[in-house]
C-alpha cells in the first residue's frame, strides 16, 4: 500500500478523541422520549446548521467546483449515513447498550471486504490478527444480551444493519476525501442524509415538530459533540487511513458505551463483556502498533 499522506495532526490520536465523543450517543438518544427517526432527523439538521456558516463562507468556490459525479456520490454516501442512523438508533430502544453499540461495529468485516473487492487493498497478517481480536471482543461484550426473540432480536438485527450501511458510508468516504476536502464533503452528505431522513419520516408520517426543550437539547448535543466532533472527524481520517483502519478504531465506542451506561444508566456489565472490551483493545493495540499494511 501506498504511504500514508502527511498530517500535522496524528489521525490515530483524532481518531480516539472521535470515538470518546461518540461514546455518548447512546446515552443521549436513552433520554430522549422521540423516536428514532426523529432524533436522526434533528441530529443531522444542527449540524448541518452548525456547519453552514463556516462552510459556505470559507469553502463555497470549493463546493461550486466539485464535479457532478463526486456529487452524486456524496449524496449516496448520505444516503448510507442516513440508514446507519435510522436503524442504529432504532436498535438502541430495543436491545441494551451494549449489544448495539457491539454489534454496529461490527463494520470492519464488511469495511475488509469492501475494500478488498473495490479498491483491492491487501492487509498483513498482524492487522488481520487485530481485526479478528477485536471483532471477537466486540461480539463477546454483547454476548450475554444477545437474545433471540421478540423486541431484543429485532433490535440486534438491526444494529447489525447499521454496520453494513455503517461500511458503505466509510467506503465511499475514503475515496471521495482522496479529491474533496472535509468541510464541503461533509457537508453535502450530512444535508442528503437530512433530506433522506426527513423524507422517511413524512413517508412515515413521524410528525417533524414540535418536541419538548429537553429533547431539541440532547439533538443539539448530538450534532455537536457525536456528529462534528465524531463522524467529521472520521471523514478526516478517511483521507490518511484506510477505511478498515477507522472501523478498526471505532471499534473502541461500545468500551465507552458501556461504561457510560454503567455510571448513567445503572446497566452493569458482566464478566464476558469486561473480557471483550479487553480483547478490543488488545485488538486495537496490534492493529495499530504492531500491524503494518501489506
Amino acid at each position: 500500500m501506498t504511504e500514508q499522506a502527511k498530517t500535522p495532526i496524528n489521525p490515530y490520536l483524532a481518531l480516539i478523541l472521535s470515538v470518546l465523543s461518540v461514546s455518548t450517543s447512546s446515552i443521549f438518544v436513552r433520554f430522549s422520549d422521540a423516536s428514532s427517526m426523529i432524533i436522526s432527523t434533528y441530529r443531522m439538521l444542527f449540524t448541518v446548521i452548525l456547519m453552514a456558516p463556516v462552510v459556505l463562507l470559507k469553502h463555497r468556490k470549493q463546493l461550486i467546483e466539485i464535479h457532478r459525479k463526486d456529487v452524486l456520490y456524496a449524496v449516496i454516501s448520505g444516503l448510507f449515513l442516513a440508514l446507519h442512523f435510522a436503524t442504529w438508533i432504532t436498535s438502541l430502544k430495543l436491545t441494551t447498550v451494549a449489544a448495539s453499540t457491539v454489534l454496529v461495529q461490527m463494520s470492519p468485516i464488511f469495511v475488509v471486504a469492501g475494500s478488498y473487492v473495490l479498491f483491492k487493498e491487501k492487509v498483513s497478517r498482524a492487522s488481520m490478527i487485530g481485526v479478528v481480536i477485536a471483532i471477537a471482543g466486540s461480539i463477546l461484550v454483547g454476548l450475554l444480551d444477545f437474545r433471540i426473540g421478540g423486541k431484543a432480536f429485532i433490535g440486534d438485527f438491526l444494529a447489525l444493519s447499521g454496520a453494513l450501511f455503517l461500511a458503505g458510508y466509510l467506503l465511499i468516504g475514503r475515496e471521495l476525501r482522496k479529491r474533496i476536502d472535509l468541510l464541503p464533503y461533509t457537508f453535502i452528505v450530512y444535508i442528503s442524509c437530512t433530506l433522506f431522513l426527513v423524507v422517511g419520516s413524512m413517508i412515515m408520517d413521524i410528525p417533524l415538530y414540535p418536541y419538548s426543550l429537553k429533547n431539541y437539547a440532547i439533538f443539539f448535543a448530538l450534532a455537536f459533540f457525536c456528529t462534528i466532533l465524531g463522524h467529521t472527524v472520521f471523514n478526516w481520517a478517511l483521507k490518511y487511513l484506510p477505511a478498515y483502519a477507522v472501523s478498526t478504531c471505532s471499534l473502541f465506542e461500545p468500551v465507552g458505551a458501556t461504561i457510560l451506561a454503567l455510571l448513567i444508566l445503572g446497566e452493569i456489565p458482566g464478566f464476558m463483556q469486561i473480557l471483550g472490551q479487553i480483547l478490543i483493545l488488545i485488538g486495537l493495540y496490534i492493529f495499530i502498533v504492531k500491524g503494518t499494511y501489506a
